[in-house]
C-alpha cells in the first residue's frame, strides 16, 4: 500500500509550519516533505521529527530567490556558483533531517535565452551533483512541472526529464512524478506511469484542475495509486495539494492508507 507523506508547505496551513509537524502526525502520517526547510533552522525541524516519530521524505534545493521570481537555478548559465552554493545547503540540511531525497530545481526560461546552453548547464551542474551524492544514500529527482502553474519552467515533459537521466547517467539521479503536473501538460497517467515507473524516485499527487484534494476532478488519483501498488511502489507519495476547506476536513478519501480521520 503507498504511504502517503505530508506536504507541510501545502497543508496544515491552519497552523504555524512548526506545529505543522505534530498534526500531521496526530493523523496518522508517518512522513513530511514541504518545499524549502531553510527558513527555519534545521535543529528546530529535526527535533520536530524526532519527537513526532517522522521521516522528512523530502525536500527542494533552494531555488534562487523566490521573492524575485526565481524557480531554481541548476539550468541557469551562469548560475553555477550559486547552484553549488543551494547544493551545499540542501545536504547541510538533509545530514541533520536525515532525509536521502532532494529535489533538483531547472529554473526558468528567460525571454531570448538559449536553450541548448541551459541543457548543456544543466547536464554539467547535475553530473557535479551525482558525483558529489554517489554513495551517500542521497536520490536526486527533477520533476517536470506544467507551463499552466510555472510559465517557461525549463524541464515540463516527462520525455525531456527522461533524455535528461539517461545523459546523465547516474542511478541515484530519478523522475519526481507528479502525477498532477502529468495530466496537466500529458494526461495518459496510467500508461505513462507504467512506462516511467522504472525512473520513479518520489510520486506526487493533487487533484485536478484544482489542485485539491487527490479524490476531486478530472483524474481518478486513488486508481492510480493501485497502479502504482501493483507496479511495487514503495517510496512516497507527497500530497501536495490545496485543501478545499481545512485540511481534517478533506483527508477522508485517505483513511484506507492508515490516515485518521479527525475534526
Amino acid at each position: 500500500m503507498p504511504k502517503l507523506a505530508a506536504n507541510l508547505s501545502w497543508i496544515y496551513q491552519e497552523v504555524p509550519l512548526l506545529q505543522r509537524f505534530g498534526a500531521a502526525a496526530a493523523h496518522g502520517f508517518e512522513a513530511v516533505e514541504m518545499l524549502f526547510p531553510y527558513e527555519l533552522p534545521a535543529a528546530d525541524i529535526a527535533a520536530e521529527l524526532r519527537k513526532h516519530k517522522l521521516v522528512q521524505a523530502l525536500f527542494n534545493l533552494p531555488p534562487g530567490d523566490w521573492s524575485k521570481g526565481e524557480r531554481g537555478l541548476a539550468a541557469l548559465p551562469g548560475r553555477e556558483a550559486d547552484f553549488a552554493a543551494a547544493l551545499d545547503k540542501a545536504l547541510e540540511y538533509a545530514e541533520a533531517l536525515e532525509c536521502r531525497t532532494l529535489h533538483v530545481m531547472s529554473g526558468l526560461i528567460a525571454p531570448g535565452a538559449d536553450t541548448t546552453a541551459m541543457h548543456r548547464t544543466f547536464l554539467s551542474n547535475l553530473r557535479k551533483a551525482c558525483n558529489r551524492t554517489a554513495g551517500s544514500g542521497v536520490t536526486l529527482v527533477l520533476e517536470p512541472i506544467n507551463h499552466r502553474d510555472i510559465p517557461s519552467y525549463f524541464t515540463h515533459t516527462t520525455d525531456q526529464v527522461k533524455k535528461i537521466i539517461d545523459e546523465v547517467g547516474a542511478p541515484h539521479l530519478k523522475l519526481q512524478l507528479d502525477l498532477y503536473h502529468l495530466q496537466v501538460t500529458e494526461g495518459d497517467l496510467t500508461r505513462r506511469t507504467e512506462r516511467l515507473f522504472p525512473l520513479t524516485g518520489h510520486v506526487q499527487i493533487a487533484g485536478n484542475p484544482d489542485r485539491n484534494e487527490p479524490d476531486l476532478g478530472e483524474a481518478n488519483h486513488l486508481y492510480l495509486l493501485d497502479v502504482l501498488d501493483r507496479l511495487g511502489y514503495r517510496g512516497y507519495v507527497g500530497l501536495e495539494y490545496k485543501p478545499r476547506t481545512t485540511t481534517a476536513a478533506g483527508l477522508g478519501w485517505a483513511a484506507k492508507y492508515g490516515i485518521k480521520v479527525r475534526a
